[in-house]
């Protein structure tokens, strides 16, 4: 190690790998390194997030998060805070920008500039906050859960939500979150135990979301959801003859960006767990009118798997062009 303390300054809205460049790069050079966080409550990614995303990312490092209340072209400010923050001098200080030299002399530290035209690692938080699907390969797996756009299937039973959930994910090159509510209740039904209770739904709610949130993580820009909590609320109601509270909360919480409801016009095929044709319609009626009610954007498929795959696929490239802005 050449040096002792080292600091890294920066917004990291969002981390990217020239960011992980600049910090790998400090942890190699430097026995303890500092990364300090400015965060403003206006910024499109909370400050909370960004520290979190930055300690599992670099678990080595001491990171500090800021209210990021100064001049950013006050170089003398932003040293004597850093002297306030870290309560000494660093030794070293690592940028790839500009203000580096001064800010560090300020501090009587060295300065290690890295790749500050940004040619080892071509991106810049500004690109990726624009576009962080065309720059896609930059970013990491914290990162890509929080940007990845949410696909869920919904359907009454045997109206083929699993098939196109794992078509339209295969057209996609990407992830998918199966039903785990049907998991569940193979299981239940091994176990010859036909009796339902409101808290199986809660647990089913949040396993579902459990996996979703870390499939997310692995995701190609898009992960595709065959069902979700939204899905056990109404599940609940055709078991349970009443709304859970509990089911609603996890609904809440959870993230999607696109519903795609399958019609009910195929033929239903019982596989063993379906109860049976005769509630099917009534429950599709039920999908269509709670989406009617709720905010995120749906459309129902209709027609052929292929057909329904063609759909899917010119609804998710809409979404994702219609997320090309500054967030």
């Amino acid at each position: 190690m050449k040096f002792g303390l080292g600091v890294v300054i920066g917004k990291f809205l969002p981390p990217h790998r020239g960011h992980k460049l600049l910090i790998d790069t400090a942890t190699e050079e430097a026995r303890a390194v500092v990364v300090i966080v400015c965060a403003k409550p206006t910024d499109p990614v909370p400050g909370e997030i960004r520290g979190e995303w930055m300690r599992e990312i670099h678990p080595s490092v001491r990171v500090m998060l800021i209210d990021d209340r100064y001049d950013e072209n006050d170089t003398r400010v932003w040293a004597e805070n850093t002297l306030r923050w870290l309560g000494r001098a660093p030794d070293v200080v690592f940028t790839s920008e500009d203000y580096g030299e001064r800010y560090a002399a300020l501090m009587g530290a060295q300065h290690v500039s890295v790749d500050p035209p940004r040619g080892r690692v071509p991106v810049s938080g500004t690109a990726v906050r624009n576009d962080p699907y065309a720059n896609w390969e930059f970013i990491e797996a914290p990162v890509r859960a929080w940007f990845s756009k949410r696909v869920c299937i919904l359907g009454a039973e045997s109206t083929g939500t699993t098939t196109l959930a794992k078509a339209l994910a295969g057209s996609l090159e990407t992830s998918w979150v199966e039903e785990y509510g049907r998991e569940y209740s193979v299981k239940k039904q091994a176990a010859n135990d036909n009796q339902w209770n409101s808290a199986e739904f809660v647990h089913i709610a949040q396993e579902q979301a459990r996996r979703e949130d870390a499939a997310a993580r692995h995701a190609n820009r898009v992960l595709v959801c065959d069902t979700n909590a939204f899905a056990t609320v109404l599940w609940h109601r055709r078991y349970m003859g009443e709304h859970s509270p509990e089911v609603e909360a996890v609904a809440r919480a959870g993230r999607c960006d696109l519903y795609l409801l399958t019609g009910d016009e195929i033929p239903f095929v019982q596989d063993g767990l379906r109860d049976g044709e005769h509630i099917r319609h009534e429950m599709h009626r039920w999908f269509e009118e709670a989406l009617a009610a709720q905010p995120v954007p749906w459309k129902l498929l209709r027609g052929s798997p292929s057909m329904r795959l063609r759909e899917a696929m010119e609804l998710v490239k809409a979404l994702l062009e219609a997320s090309k802005t500054h967030r």
